[in-house]
């Protein structure tokens, strides 16, 4: 089975994972939980695309494009020394461009 969700570029493959449960301790935000056969992909929404759970999956069955959507511009806010919280965007947009406000690509700001 294939999932794919369109909030982000997360794709798990339930049909490759033999529940080592590698991913739910890596994942940040909670995405994976134990499952009884594999594990299982519980809030796709949530994933910011760290890349966490892909590099650690033995089997890779999940993909991820680490550095888009939110990861990217929180990447890119570090690499510009410039503060998340300060409503402000690592391209110079503000947040709600970048964190679902109403963008239907996950990237931050287009590609300025």
């Amino acid at each position: 089975m294939f999932d794919s969700y369109r909030e982000n570029t997360l794709r798990y493959h339930s049909e490759r994972c033999f529940n080592c449960r590698r991913c739910t301790e890596v994942c940040p935000h909670g995405v994976f939980a134990a499952g009884d056969r594999f594990v299982e992909c519980v809030r796709p929404e949530a994933c910011m695309e760290c890349g966490a759970c892909a590099l650690n999956c033995p089997v890779q069955a999940i993909e991820v494009e680490s550095g888009v959507g939110c990861a990217r511009a929180m990447i890119g806010a570090a690499l510009r020394v410039k503060d998340m919280d300060s409503g402000v965007c690592g391209c110079g947009g503000d947040e709600s461009s970048c964190c679902g406000g109403g963008q239907e690509e996950p990237s931050c700001c287009g590609d300025r």
